[in-house]
């Protein structure tokens, strides 16, 4: 039987062994921080793949056009050149494909850590999902808080402010872990320069977008946002959005709700959002509408 030591060293070696530099044909400039290398960073004598920037790695040797293949690859999320089609990847892209899925994994089953919740000086609730497991399958159940949860949020909470702001895991803890801290900062901060008073934050473990309609009754606030991980994919797994809503109800219409999407470091950037949701809700109050019904 094959030991562990020996798996490893095949592994490490095959890894090693990725991808070779490209040549660059004459008269044709790349960036330095091009990935011409199969490989990123060595750490504890394996290399970790997914350090390396999709964007600018190039697996197809001696492309004809590289200037032209980069620009192209900039233009995009999507995999392209990597120089081999139909069921037969090249060992890295599928290396690289199977790590993006796991940290896509990971940030639907981890739970945003208790640090991040007690750093934002808030407090946390659940919905009526016992685990992850019915939350992932009972959605229903991530849109509603028994009176225990509820009571808490009456009583820790601000009654009828002018704007609800709170974050919930939603479908990615990784995601509200790597940009909620900073969008919520910079909306408080934001609305506080208009002379508009923010609610108590607070974290909603196991939820659903569909919560925050029970958070506007249940605190009767004027406007409701949430900050919620999204759903991850294999270009990232740290997309956040919000979800804002004027004077939301239990089972409105999707159409009432004005979301701001794909917050992350590689789309639009925390504080940036931030800055932007803030200048939402001050039209939404002005104009006493969202959703469809708003005219930015």
């Amino acid at each position: 039987m094959i030991s562990e030591n020996e798996i490893k060293k095949v592994v490490e070696q095959v890894l090693m062994e990725l991808g070779g530099a490209i040549k660059v044909e004459k008269g044709l400039s790349m960036d330095s921080n091009t990935d011409v290398k199969g490989c990123g960073e060595e750490e504890d004598g394996l290399p970790d793949i997914t350090t390396i920037d999709l964007k600018k790695q190039v697996l197809v040797p001696n492309p004809e056009d590289l200037a032209g293949l980069l620009r192209m690859k900039e233009s995009t999320p999507a995999r392209l050149g990597v120089w081999r089609a139909g069921p037969r990847y090249k060992t890295e892209t599928l290396l690289r494909f199977r790590a993006d899925h796991a940290a896509a994994m990971d940030a639907v089953f981890t739970d945003v850590s208790e640090e991040f919740v007690a750093r934002n000086d808030m407090f946390a609730v659940k919905t009526m999902c016992g685990s992850k497991d019915e939350f992932l399958t009972r959605p229903d159940l991530g849109r509603m808080f028994d009176e225990e949860n509820m009571a808490i949020l009456k009583e820790k909470c601000v009654k009828n402010p002018q704007v609800e702001i709170y974050v919930s895991d939603g479908l990615s803890s990784t995601a509200v872990e790597a940009n909620a801290e900073d969008t919520l900062q910079t909306i408080i901060q934001g609305l506080k320069g208009y002379g508009i008073k923010v609610g108590t934050p607070f974290f909603v473990k196991y939820g659903r977008v569909g919560a925050m309609d029970a958070v506007s009754e249940g605190l009767g606030a004027e406007i409701t946002c949430v900050l919620l991980g999204e759903r991850p994919g294999l270009v990232t797994a740290e997309s956040m959005s919000a979800y804002i809503a004027y004077k939301a109800t239990v089972g409105m219409p999707e159409a009432r709700r004005t979301v701001v999407s794909n917050i992350h470091s590689g789309g639009t950037p925390a504080v940036e959002a931030g800055a932007h949701i803030a200048d939402i809700i001050k039209i939404m109050l002005e104009k006493k509408a969202s959703g469809l019904d708003l005219k930015l």
